[in-house]
């Protein structure tokens, strides 16, 4: 089988300018055990304030009550970095005025500087499916095709950075993927690779060229898998009576071959045992009976010759 004479063209992605950093951040629940206890402490002062003022004390009542507010706002301030990540989940941190500062992965609940921006990201497995696209393959015949890709987020600061939207990114690539790939291979073919004969083949340079595409933003391919693939409806009843001719020719070619190793052994194996003695124009005849019989397409009628062969 030779290769077809197109072959899916690399794909020219500009090459990535960031890269995922891990960032572990500080203990949450320190941090929050912190925050409640500078509210709480907060609160007291306010009201220790509050009974100081009322027993004529007013420099010392005001005193606590600054000190209360300064405690309330660290404590807001304190829980306002807490930052949970769930598992399969990442956080991308991005400080104002300084761009990419790093990536929470470990699931749990951490804390951060208060006033970095907190994207979600989720690093789960995900599966988009195409549309049905219609096409036209290597040999310019109308076909429809869908496929599935299964993908996840590798690089988070890729994914968050790289691209406007990755989830749509990764939709519109598949797509002109899909429609590239089916574009490159004749449907049906048994001298080249085609998209019918060849799925295994066709999905994995599927898989390549998606994978080329959306490296760039920091997603990685797991699998890809063409899920419908058939002639468009307008040429579907040429092309379905042409395989059938095809099909009709392929096992009369099968049933000829065998006929004709039926006859040559039946030759062989009379002349062999001494059976009879025939000569060129009686195995003629033979060749010819049992050639019709084991050919025709529907059962022989047997004809009794109460003669000779020459009368």
């Amino acid at each position: 089988m030779t290769e077809p004479a197109l072959e899916p063209a690399p794909v020219d992605m500009p090459a990535p300018q960031i890269s995922e950093r891990l960032t572990s951040g500080t203990n949450g629940w320190v941090m929050a055990a912190l925050a409640l206890l500078l509210l709480g402490g907060g609160v007291g002062l306010f009201v220790l304030g509050i009974v100081i003022i009322g027993s004529d004390d007013d420099g010392a009542g005001l005193a606590a009550i600054g000190a209360a507010i300064i405690a309330v706002l660290a404590g807001l301030a304190v829980a306002a970095g807490l930052t949970p990540v769930a598992p399969n989940e990442a956080r991308v941190l991005q400080l104002v005025g300084a761009g990419y500062v790093g990536t929470l992965r470990a699931a749990g609940l951490r804390w951060v500087n208060p006033i970095t921006q907190r994207r979600r990201v989720s690093t789960r497995i995900r599966n988009h499916e195409t549309g049905l696209a219609k096409v036209n393959d290597l040999d310019g015949n109308p076909i429809e095709i869908s496929a599935v890709v299964v993908w996840q987020v590798e690089d988070t600061a890729r994914a968050i950075f790289e691209v406007d939207d990755f989830v749509e990114f990764v939709a519109f690539q598949t797509e002109a993927a899909v429609r590239h790939i089916a574009g490159s291979f004749p449907y049906d073919s048994a001298e080249r690779i085609s998209l019918r004969e060849n799925a295994d083949e066709i999905t994995g340079k599927l898989s390549d060229e998606l994978a080329a595409r959306v490296a760039s933003a920091g997603v990685k391919i797991i699998e890809s898998r063409i899920t419908r693939l058939a002639y468009a409806p307008e040429i579907a009843q040429a092309m379905l009576r042409r395989q059938q001719a095809g099909a009709v020719v392929a096992a009369r070619k099968q049933i000829v071959d065998g006929a004709v190793g039926m006859v040559h052994a039946a030759l062989e194996k009379l002349a062999e045992e001494n059976v009879i003695d025939l000569d060129e124009e009686r195995k003629a005849t033979m060749v010819s009976n049992l050639l019709v019989v084991l050919c025709a397409d529907r059962d022989a009628q047997p004809v009794v010759n109460a003669g000779s062969l020459y009368h």
